[in-house]
């Protein structure tokens, strides 16, 4: 489902990831540690599409993303969710339009829509903010959203970057669950995580990053 050749990123003068080669199943559920700057966030958006590696060759669903055409990209994309560390919300828009956003995209039908809009938003405990816009909700309150957004089209693969950061335990528990329940009817999951929390009570693989290297 997702494999890496030899993958490695620089910015500027800094190594962001060196010769990375990785391969994760269908419908496997994965996390990604390591401390800050150990390369996670620039591994699930190179896996995303979102940035090109220096060197190395990335391939999604049997895909090569170095050489896609841009239409056939952002039709991949479609097939994938990320929950990004800055939830990057639509702050014009309420939550129910901002979580909505991800169905309109693929032409799905207003009343559908709606019904998972609110069967999303109920499961996220934000139902009842549905009319609120983003800044009128706390840090782990937007997290939620950007969660629901991610995971209403059933997505193929779901890339999250650190997403119960700004959550409570009680908030954290239900949010995995719900990624555990997604990965459960097929869809591939990778979490990039540093929560000592998250990891001591998984049983799922852990790939861990250092300094932009699988250790």
């Amino acid at each position: 489902m997702i494999q890496l050749f030899n993958v490695s990123k620089s910015f500027a003068s800094s190594v962001a990831l060196h010769e990375v080669n990785l391969k994760i199943r269908k419908g496997e559920f994965v996390f990604i540690s390591g401390p800050s700057g150990a390369g996670k966030t620039t591994l699930l958006r190179l896996m995303f599409g979102a940035l090109r590696p220096t060197s190395g060759q990335i391939l999604i669903d049997r895909i090569n993303l170095n050489r896609v055409s841009n239409n056939r990209l952002d039709h991949l994309r479609r097939r994938m969710g990320f929950v990004f560390q800055d939830f990057k919300l639509l702050q014009r828009n309420t939550i129910a339009q901002n979580v909505a956003i991800a169905l309109e995209v693929m032409g799905e039908r207003a009343g559908v829509i709606r019904k998972k809009t609110r069967q999303m938003l109920r499961a996220v405990g934000l139902e009842k903010k549905q009319h609120a816009f983003p800044l009128q909700l706390s840090g782990g309150e937007q997290q939620r959203v950007a969660i629901a957004r991610a995971i209403i089209n059933n997505p193929m693969i779901l890339l999250a970057d650190e997403p119960t950061g700004n959550l409570d335990p009680e908030i954290t528990k239900g949010i995995m669950l719900l990624f555990r329940t997604i990965n459960l009817r097929g869809t591939t999951v990778v979490i990039a995580t540093h929560s000592n929390e998250l990891l001591r009570d998984t049983d799922q693989r852990i790939i861990h990053l250092q300094r932009g290297k699988l250790v």
